[in-house]
C-alpha cells in the first residue's frame, strides 16, 4: 500500500490512501467521519433512497487499512454515526463485524456533533483524547500545537491533464491537522472556503488521498 509520511508535533506521521491517518510509532490508526447508517437516517427522514451499502464499504475499507497497520489502537475522531439511531439501527451483521475489528484493540470513539452520545458498542466514548504530543477531537478549536481533527471533510480540487479532479484530502499546518471523511457518501468541504482557509492559514499543505497520496500547498 502506498502512504505518504509527514512530520507533525515532532512525529512521523503517514496519510493512507484512503484517508485514514497511520501513526506508526505508536501503533495507532486515526480515521474520521465515518457517518455509518447514512442511507438509513436519510431514508427515515423522508430523503432520497441511496444504495444501502454504505455502512459495508467503509468497514471493508477499515478492514483492509487494520490489516494493513496491525494498529493496536483505532480513534474515530467523530460523526462515526450519521445520528445515534442510525447506530442502534445498524444490522446485526455490522455490528458483529464492528466488534470484530474492535477485538484486541483499543478502540476510542470521539464524540461528535452527528453522534453526541454514548454508543452501545465495544470502545471508550470521550470528547477528546490526548495521546503524547497530539489531542484528538471531532472539530478544530484553538491553535494549541498537535491537534488532530476532522468535521469540515476536507476536500481539494485540482486540474490534472486538462481536467478538473476532486479528492478527499488532509489539510496541515505548524499545530494543526484536519483529517478527510473517511466514510462513503460523505459530501465535502473545498478547501478554497472561507472557513478552511481561515483555520489553516497561508502556509497550510494539503494531502489528496487516492492511490498515491499528494503532498501540495493548500489550494485557497
Amino acid at each position: 500500500m502506498n502512504e505518504l509520511e509527514f512530520p507533525f508535533a515532532d512525529q512521523c506521521l503517514c496519510a493512507l490512501p484512503s484517508g485514514a491517518l497511520w501513526w506508526p510509532d505508536e501503533n495507532l490508526l486515526c480515521v474520521s467521519d465515518l457517518h455509518l447508517g447514512k442511507s438509513e437516517r436519510v431514508a427515515r427522514r423522508g430523503g432520497p433512497s441511496l444504495p444501502p451499502y454504505d455502512s459495508r464499504e467503509t468497514l471493508d475499507r477499515l478492514k483492509d487499512d487494520l490489516a494493513h497497520t496491525n494498529a493496536k489502537t483505532v480513534v474515530c475522531l467523530g460523526d462515526s454515526f450519521d445520528d445515534l439511531e442510525a447506530a442502534r439501527a445498524l444490522p446485526k451483521s455490522e455490528m458483529q463485524r464492528i466488534a470484530t475489528l474492535q477485538s484486541g484493540r483499543q478502540w476510542i470513539w470521539i464524540e461528535g456533533n452527528h453522534d453526541p452520545g454514548p454508543i452501545e458498542l465495544g470502545g471508550t466514548h470521550l470528547f477528546e483524547w490526548h495521546r503524547g504530543p497530539l489531542v484528538f477531537r471531532h472539530i478544530a478549536q484553538d491553535p494549541a500545537r498537535g491537534e488532530v481533527s476532522g468535521h469540515y471533510h476536507p476536500k481539494v480540487r485540482v486540474r490534472v491533464k486538462g481536467r478538473h479532479i476532486s479528492r478527499p484530502a488532509f489539510l496541515l499546518n505548524d499545530h494543526r491537522l484536519i483529517l478527510p471523511a473517511y466514510g462513503t457518501f460523505t459530501g465535502g468541504l473545498r478547501s478554497t472556503d472561507n472557513v478552511l482557509s481561515a483555520l489553516m492559514g497561508s502556509q497550510a499543505m494539503a494531502i489528496l488521498t487516492g492511490p498515491l497520496p499528494h503532498l501540495m500547498p493548500m489550494p485557497r
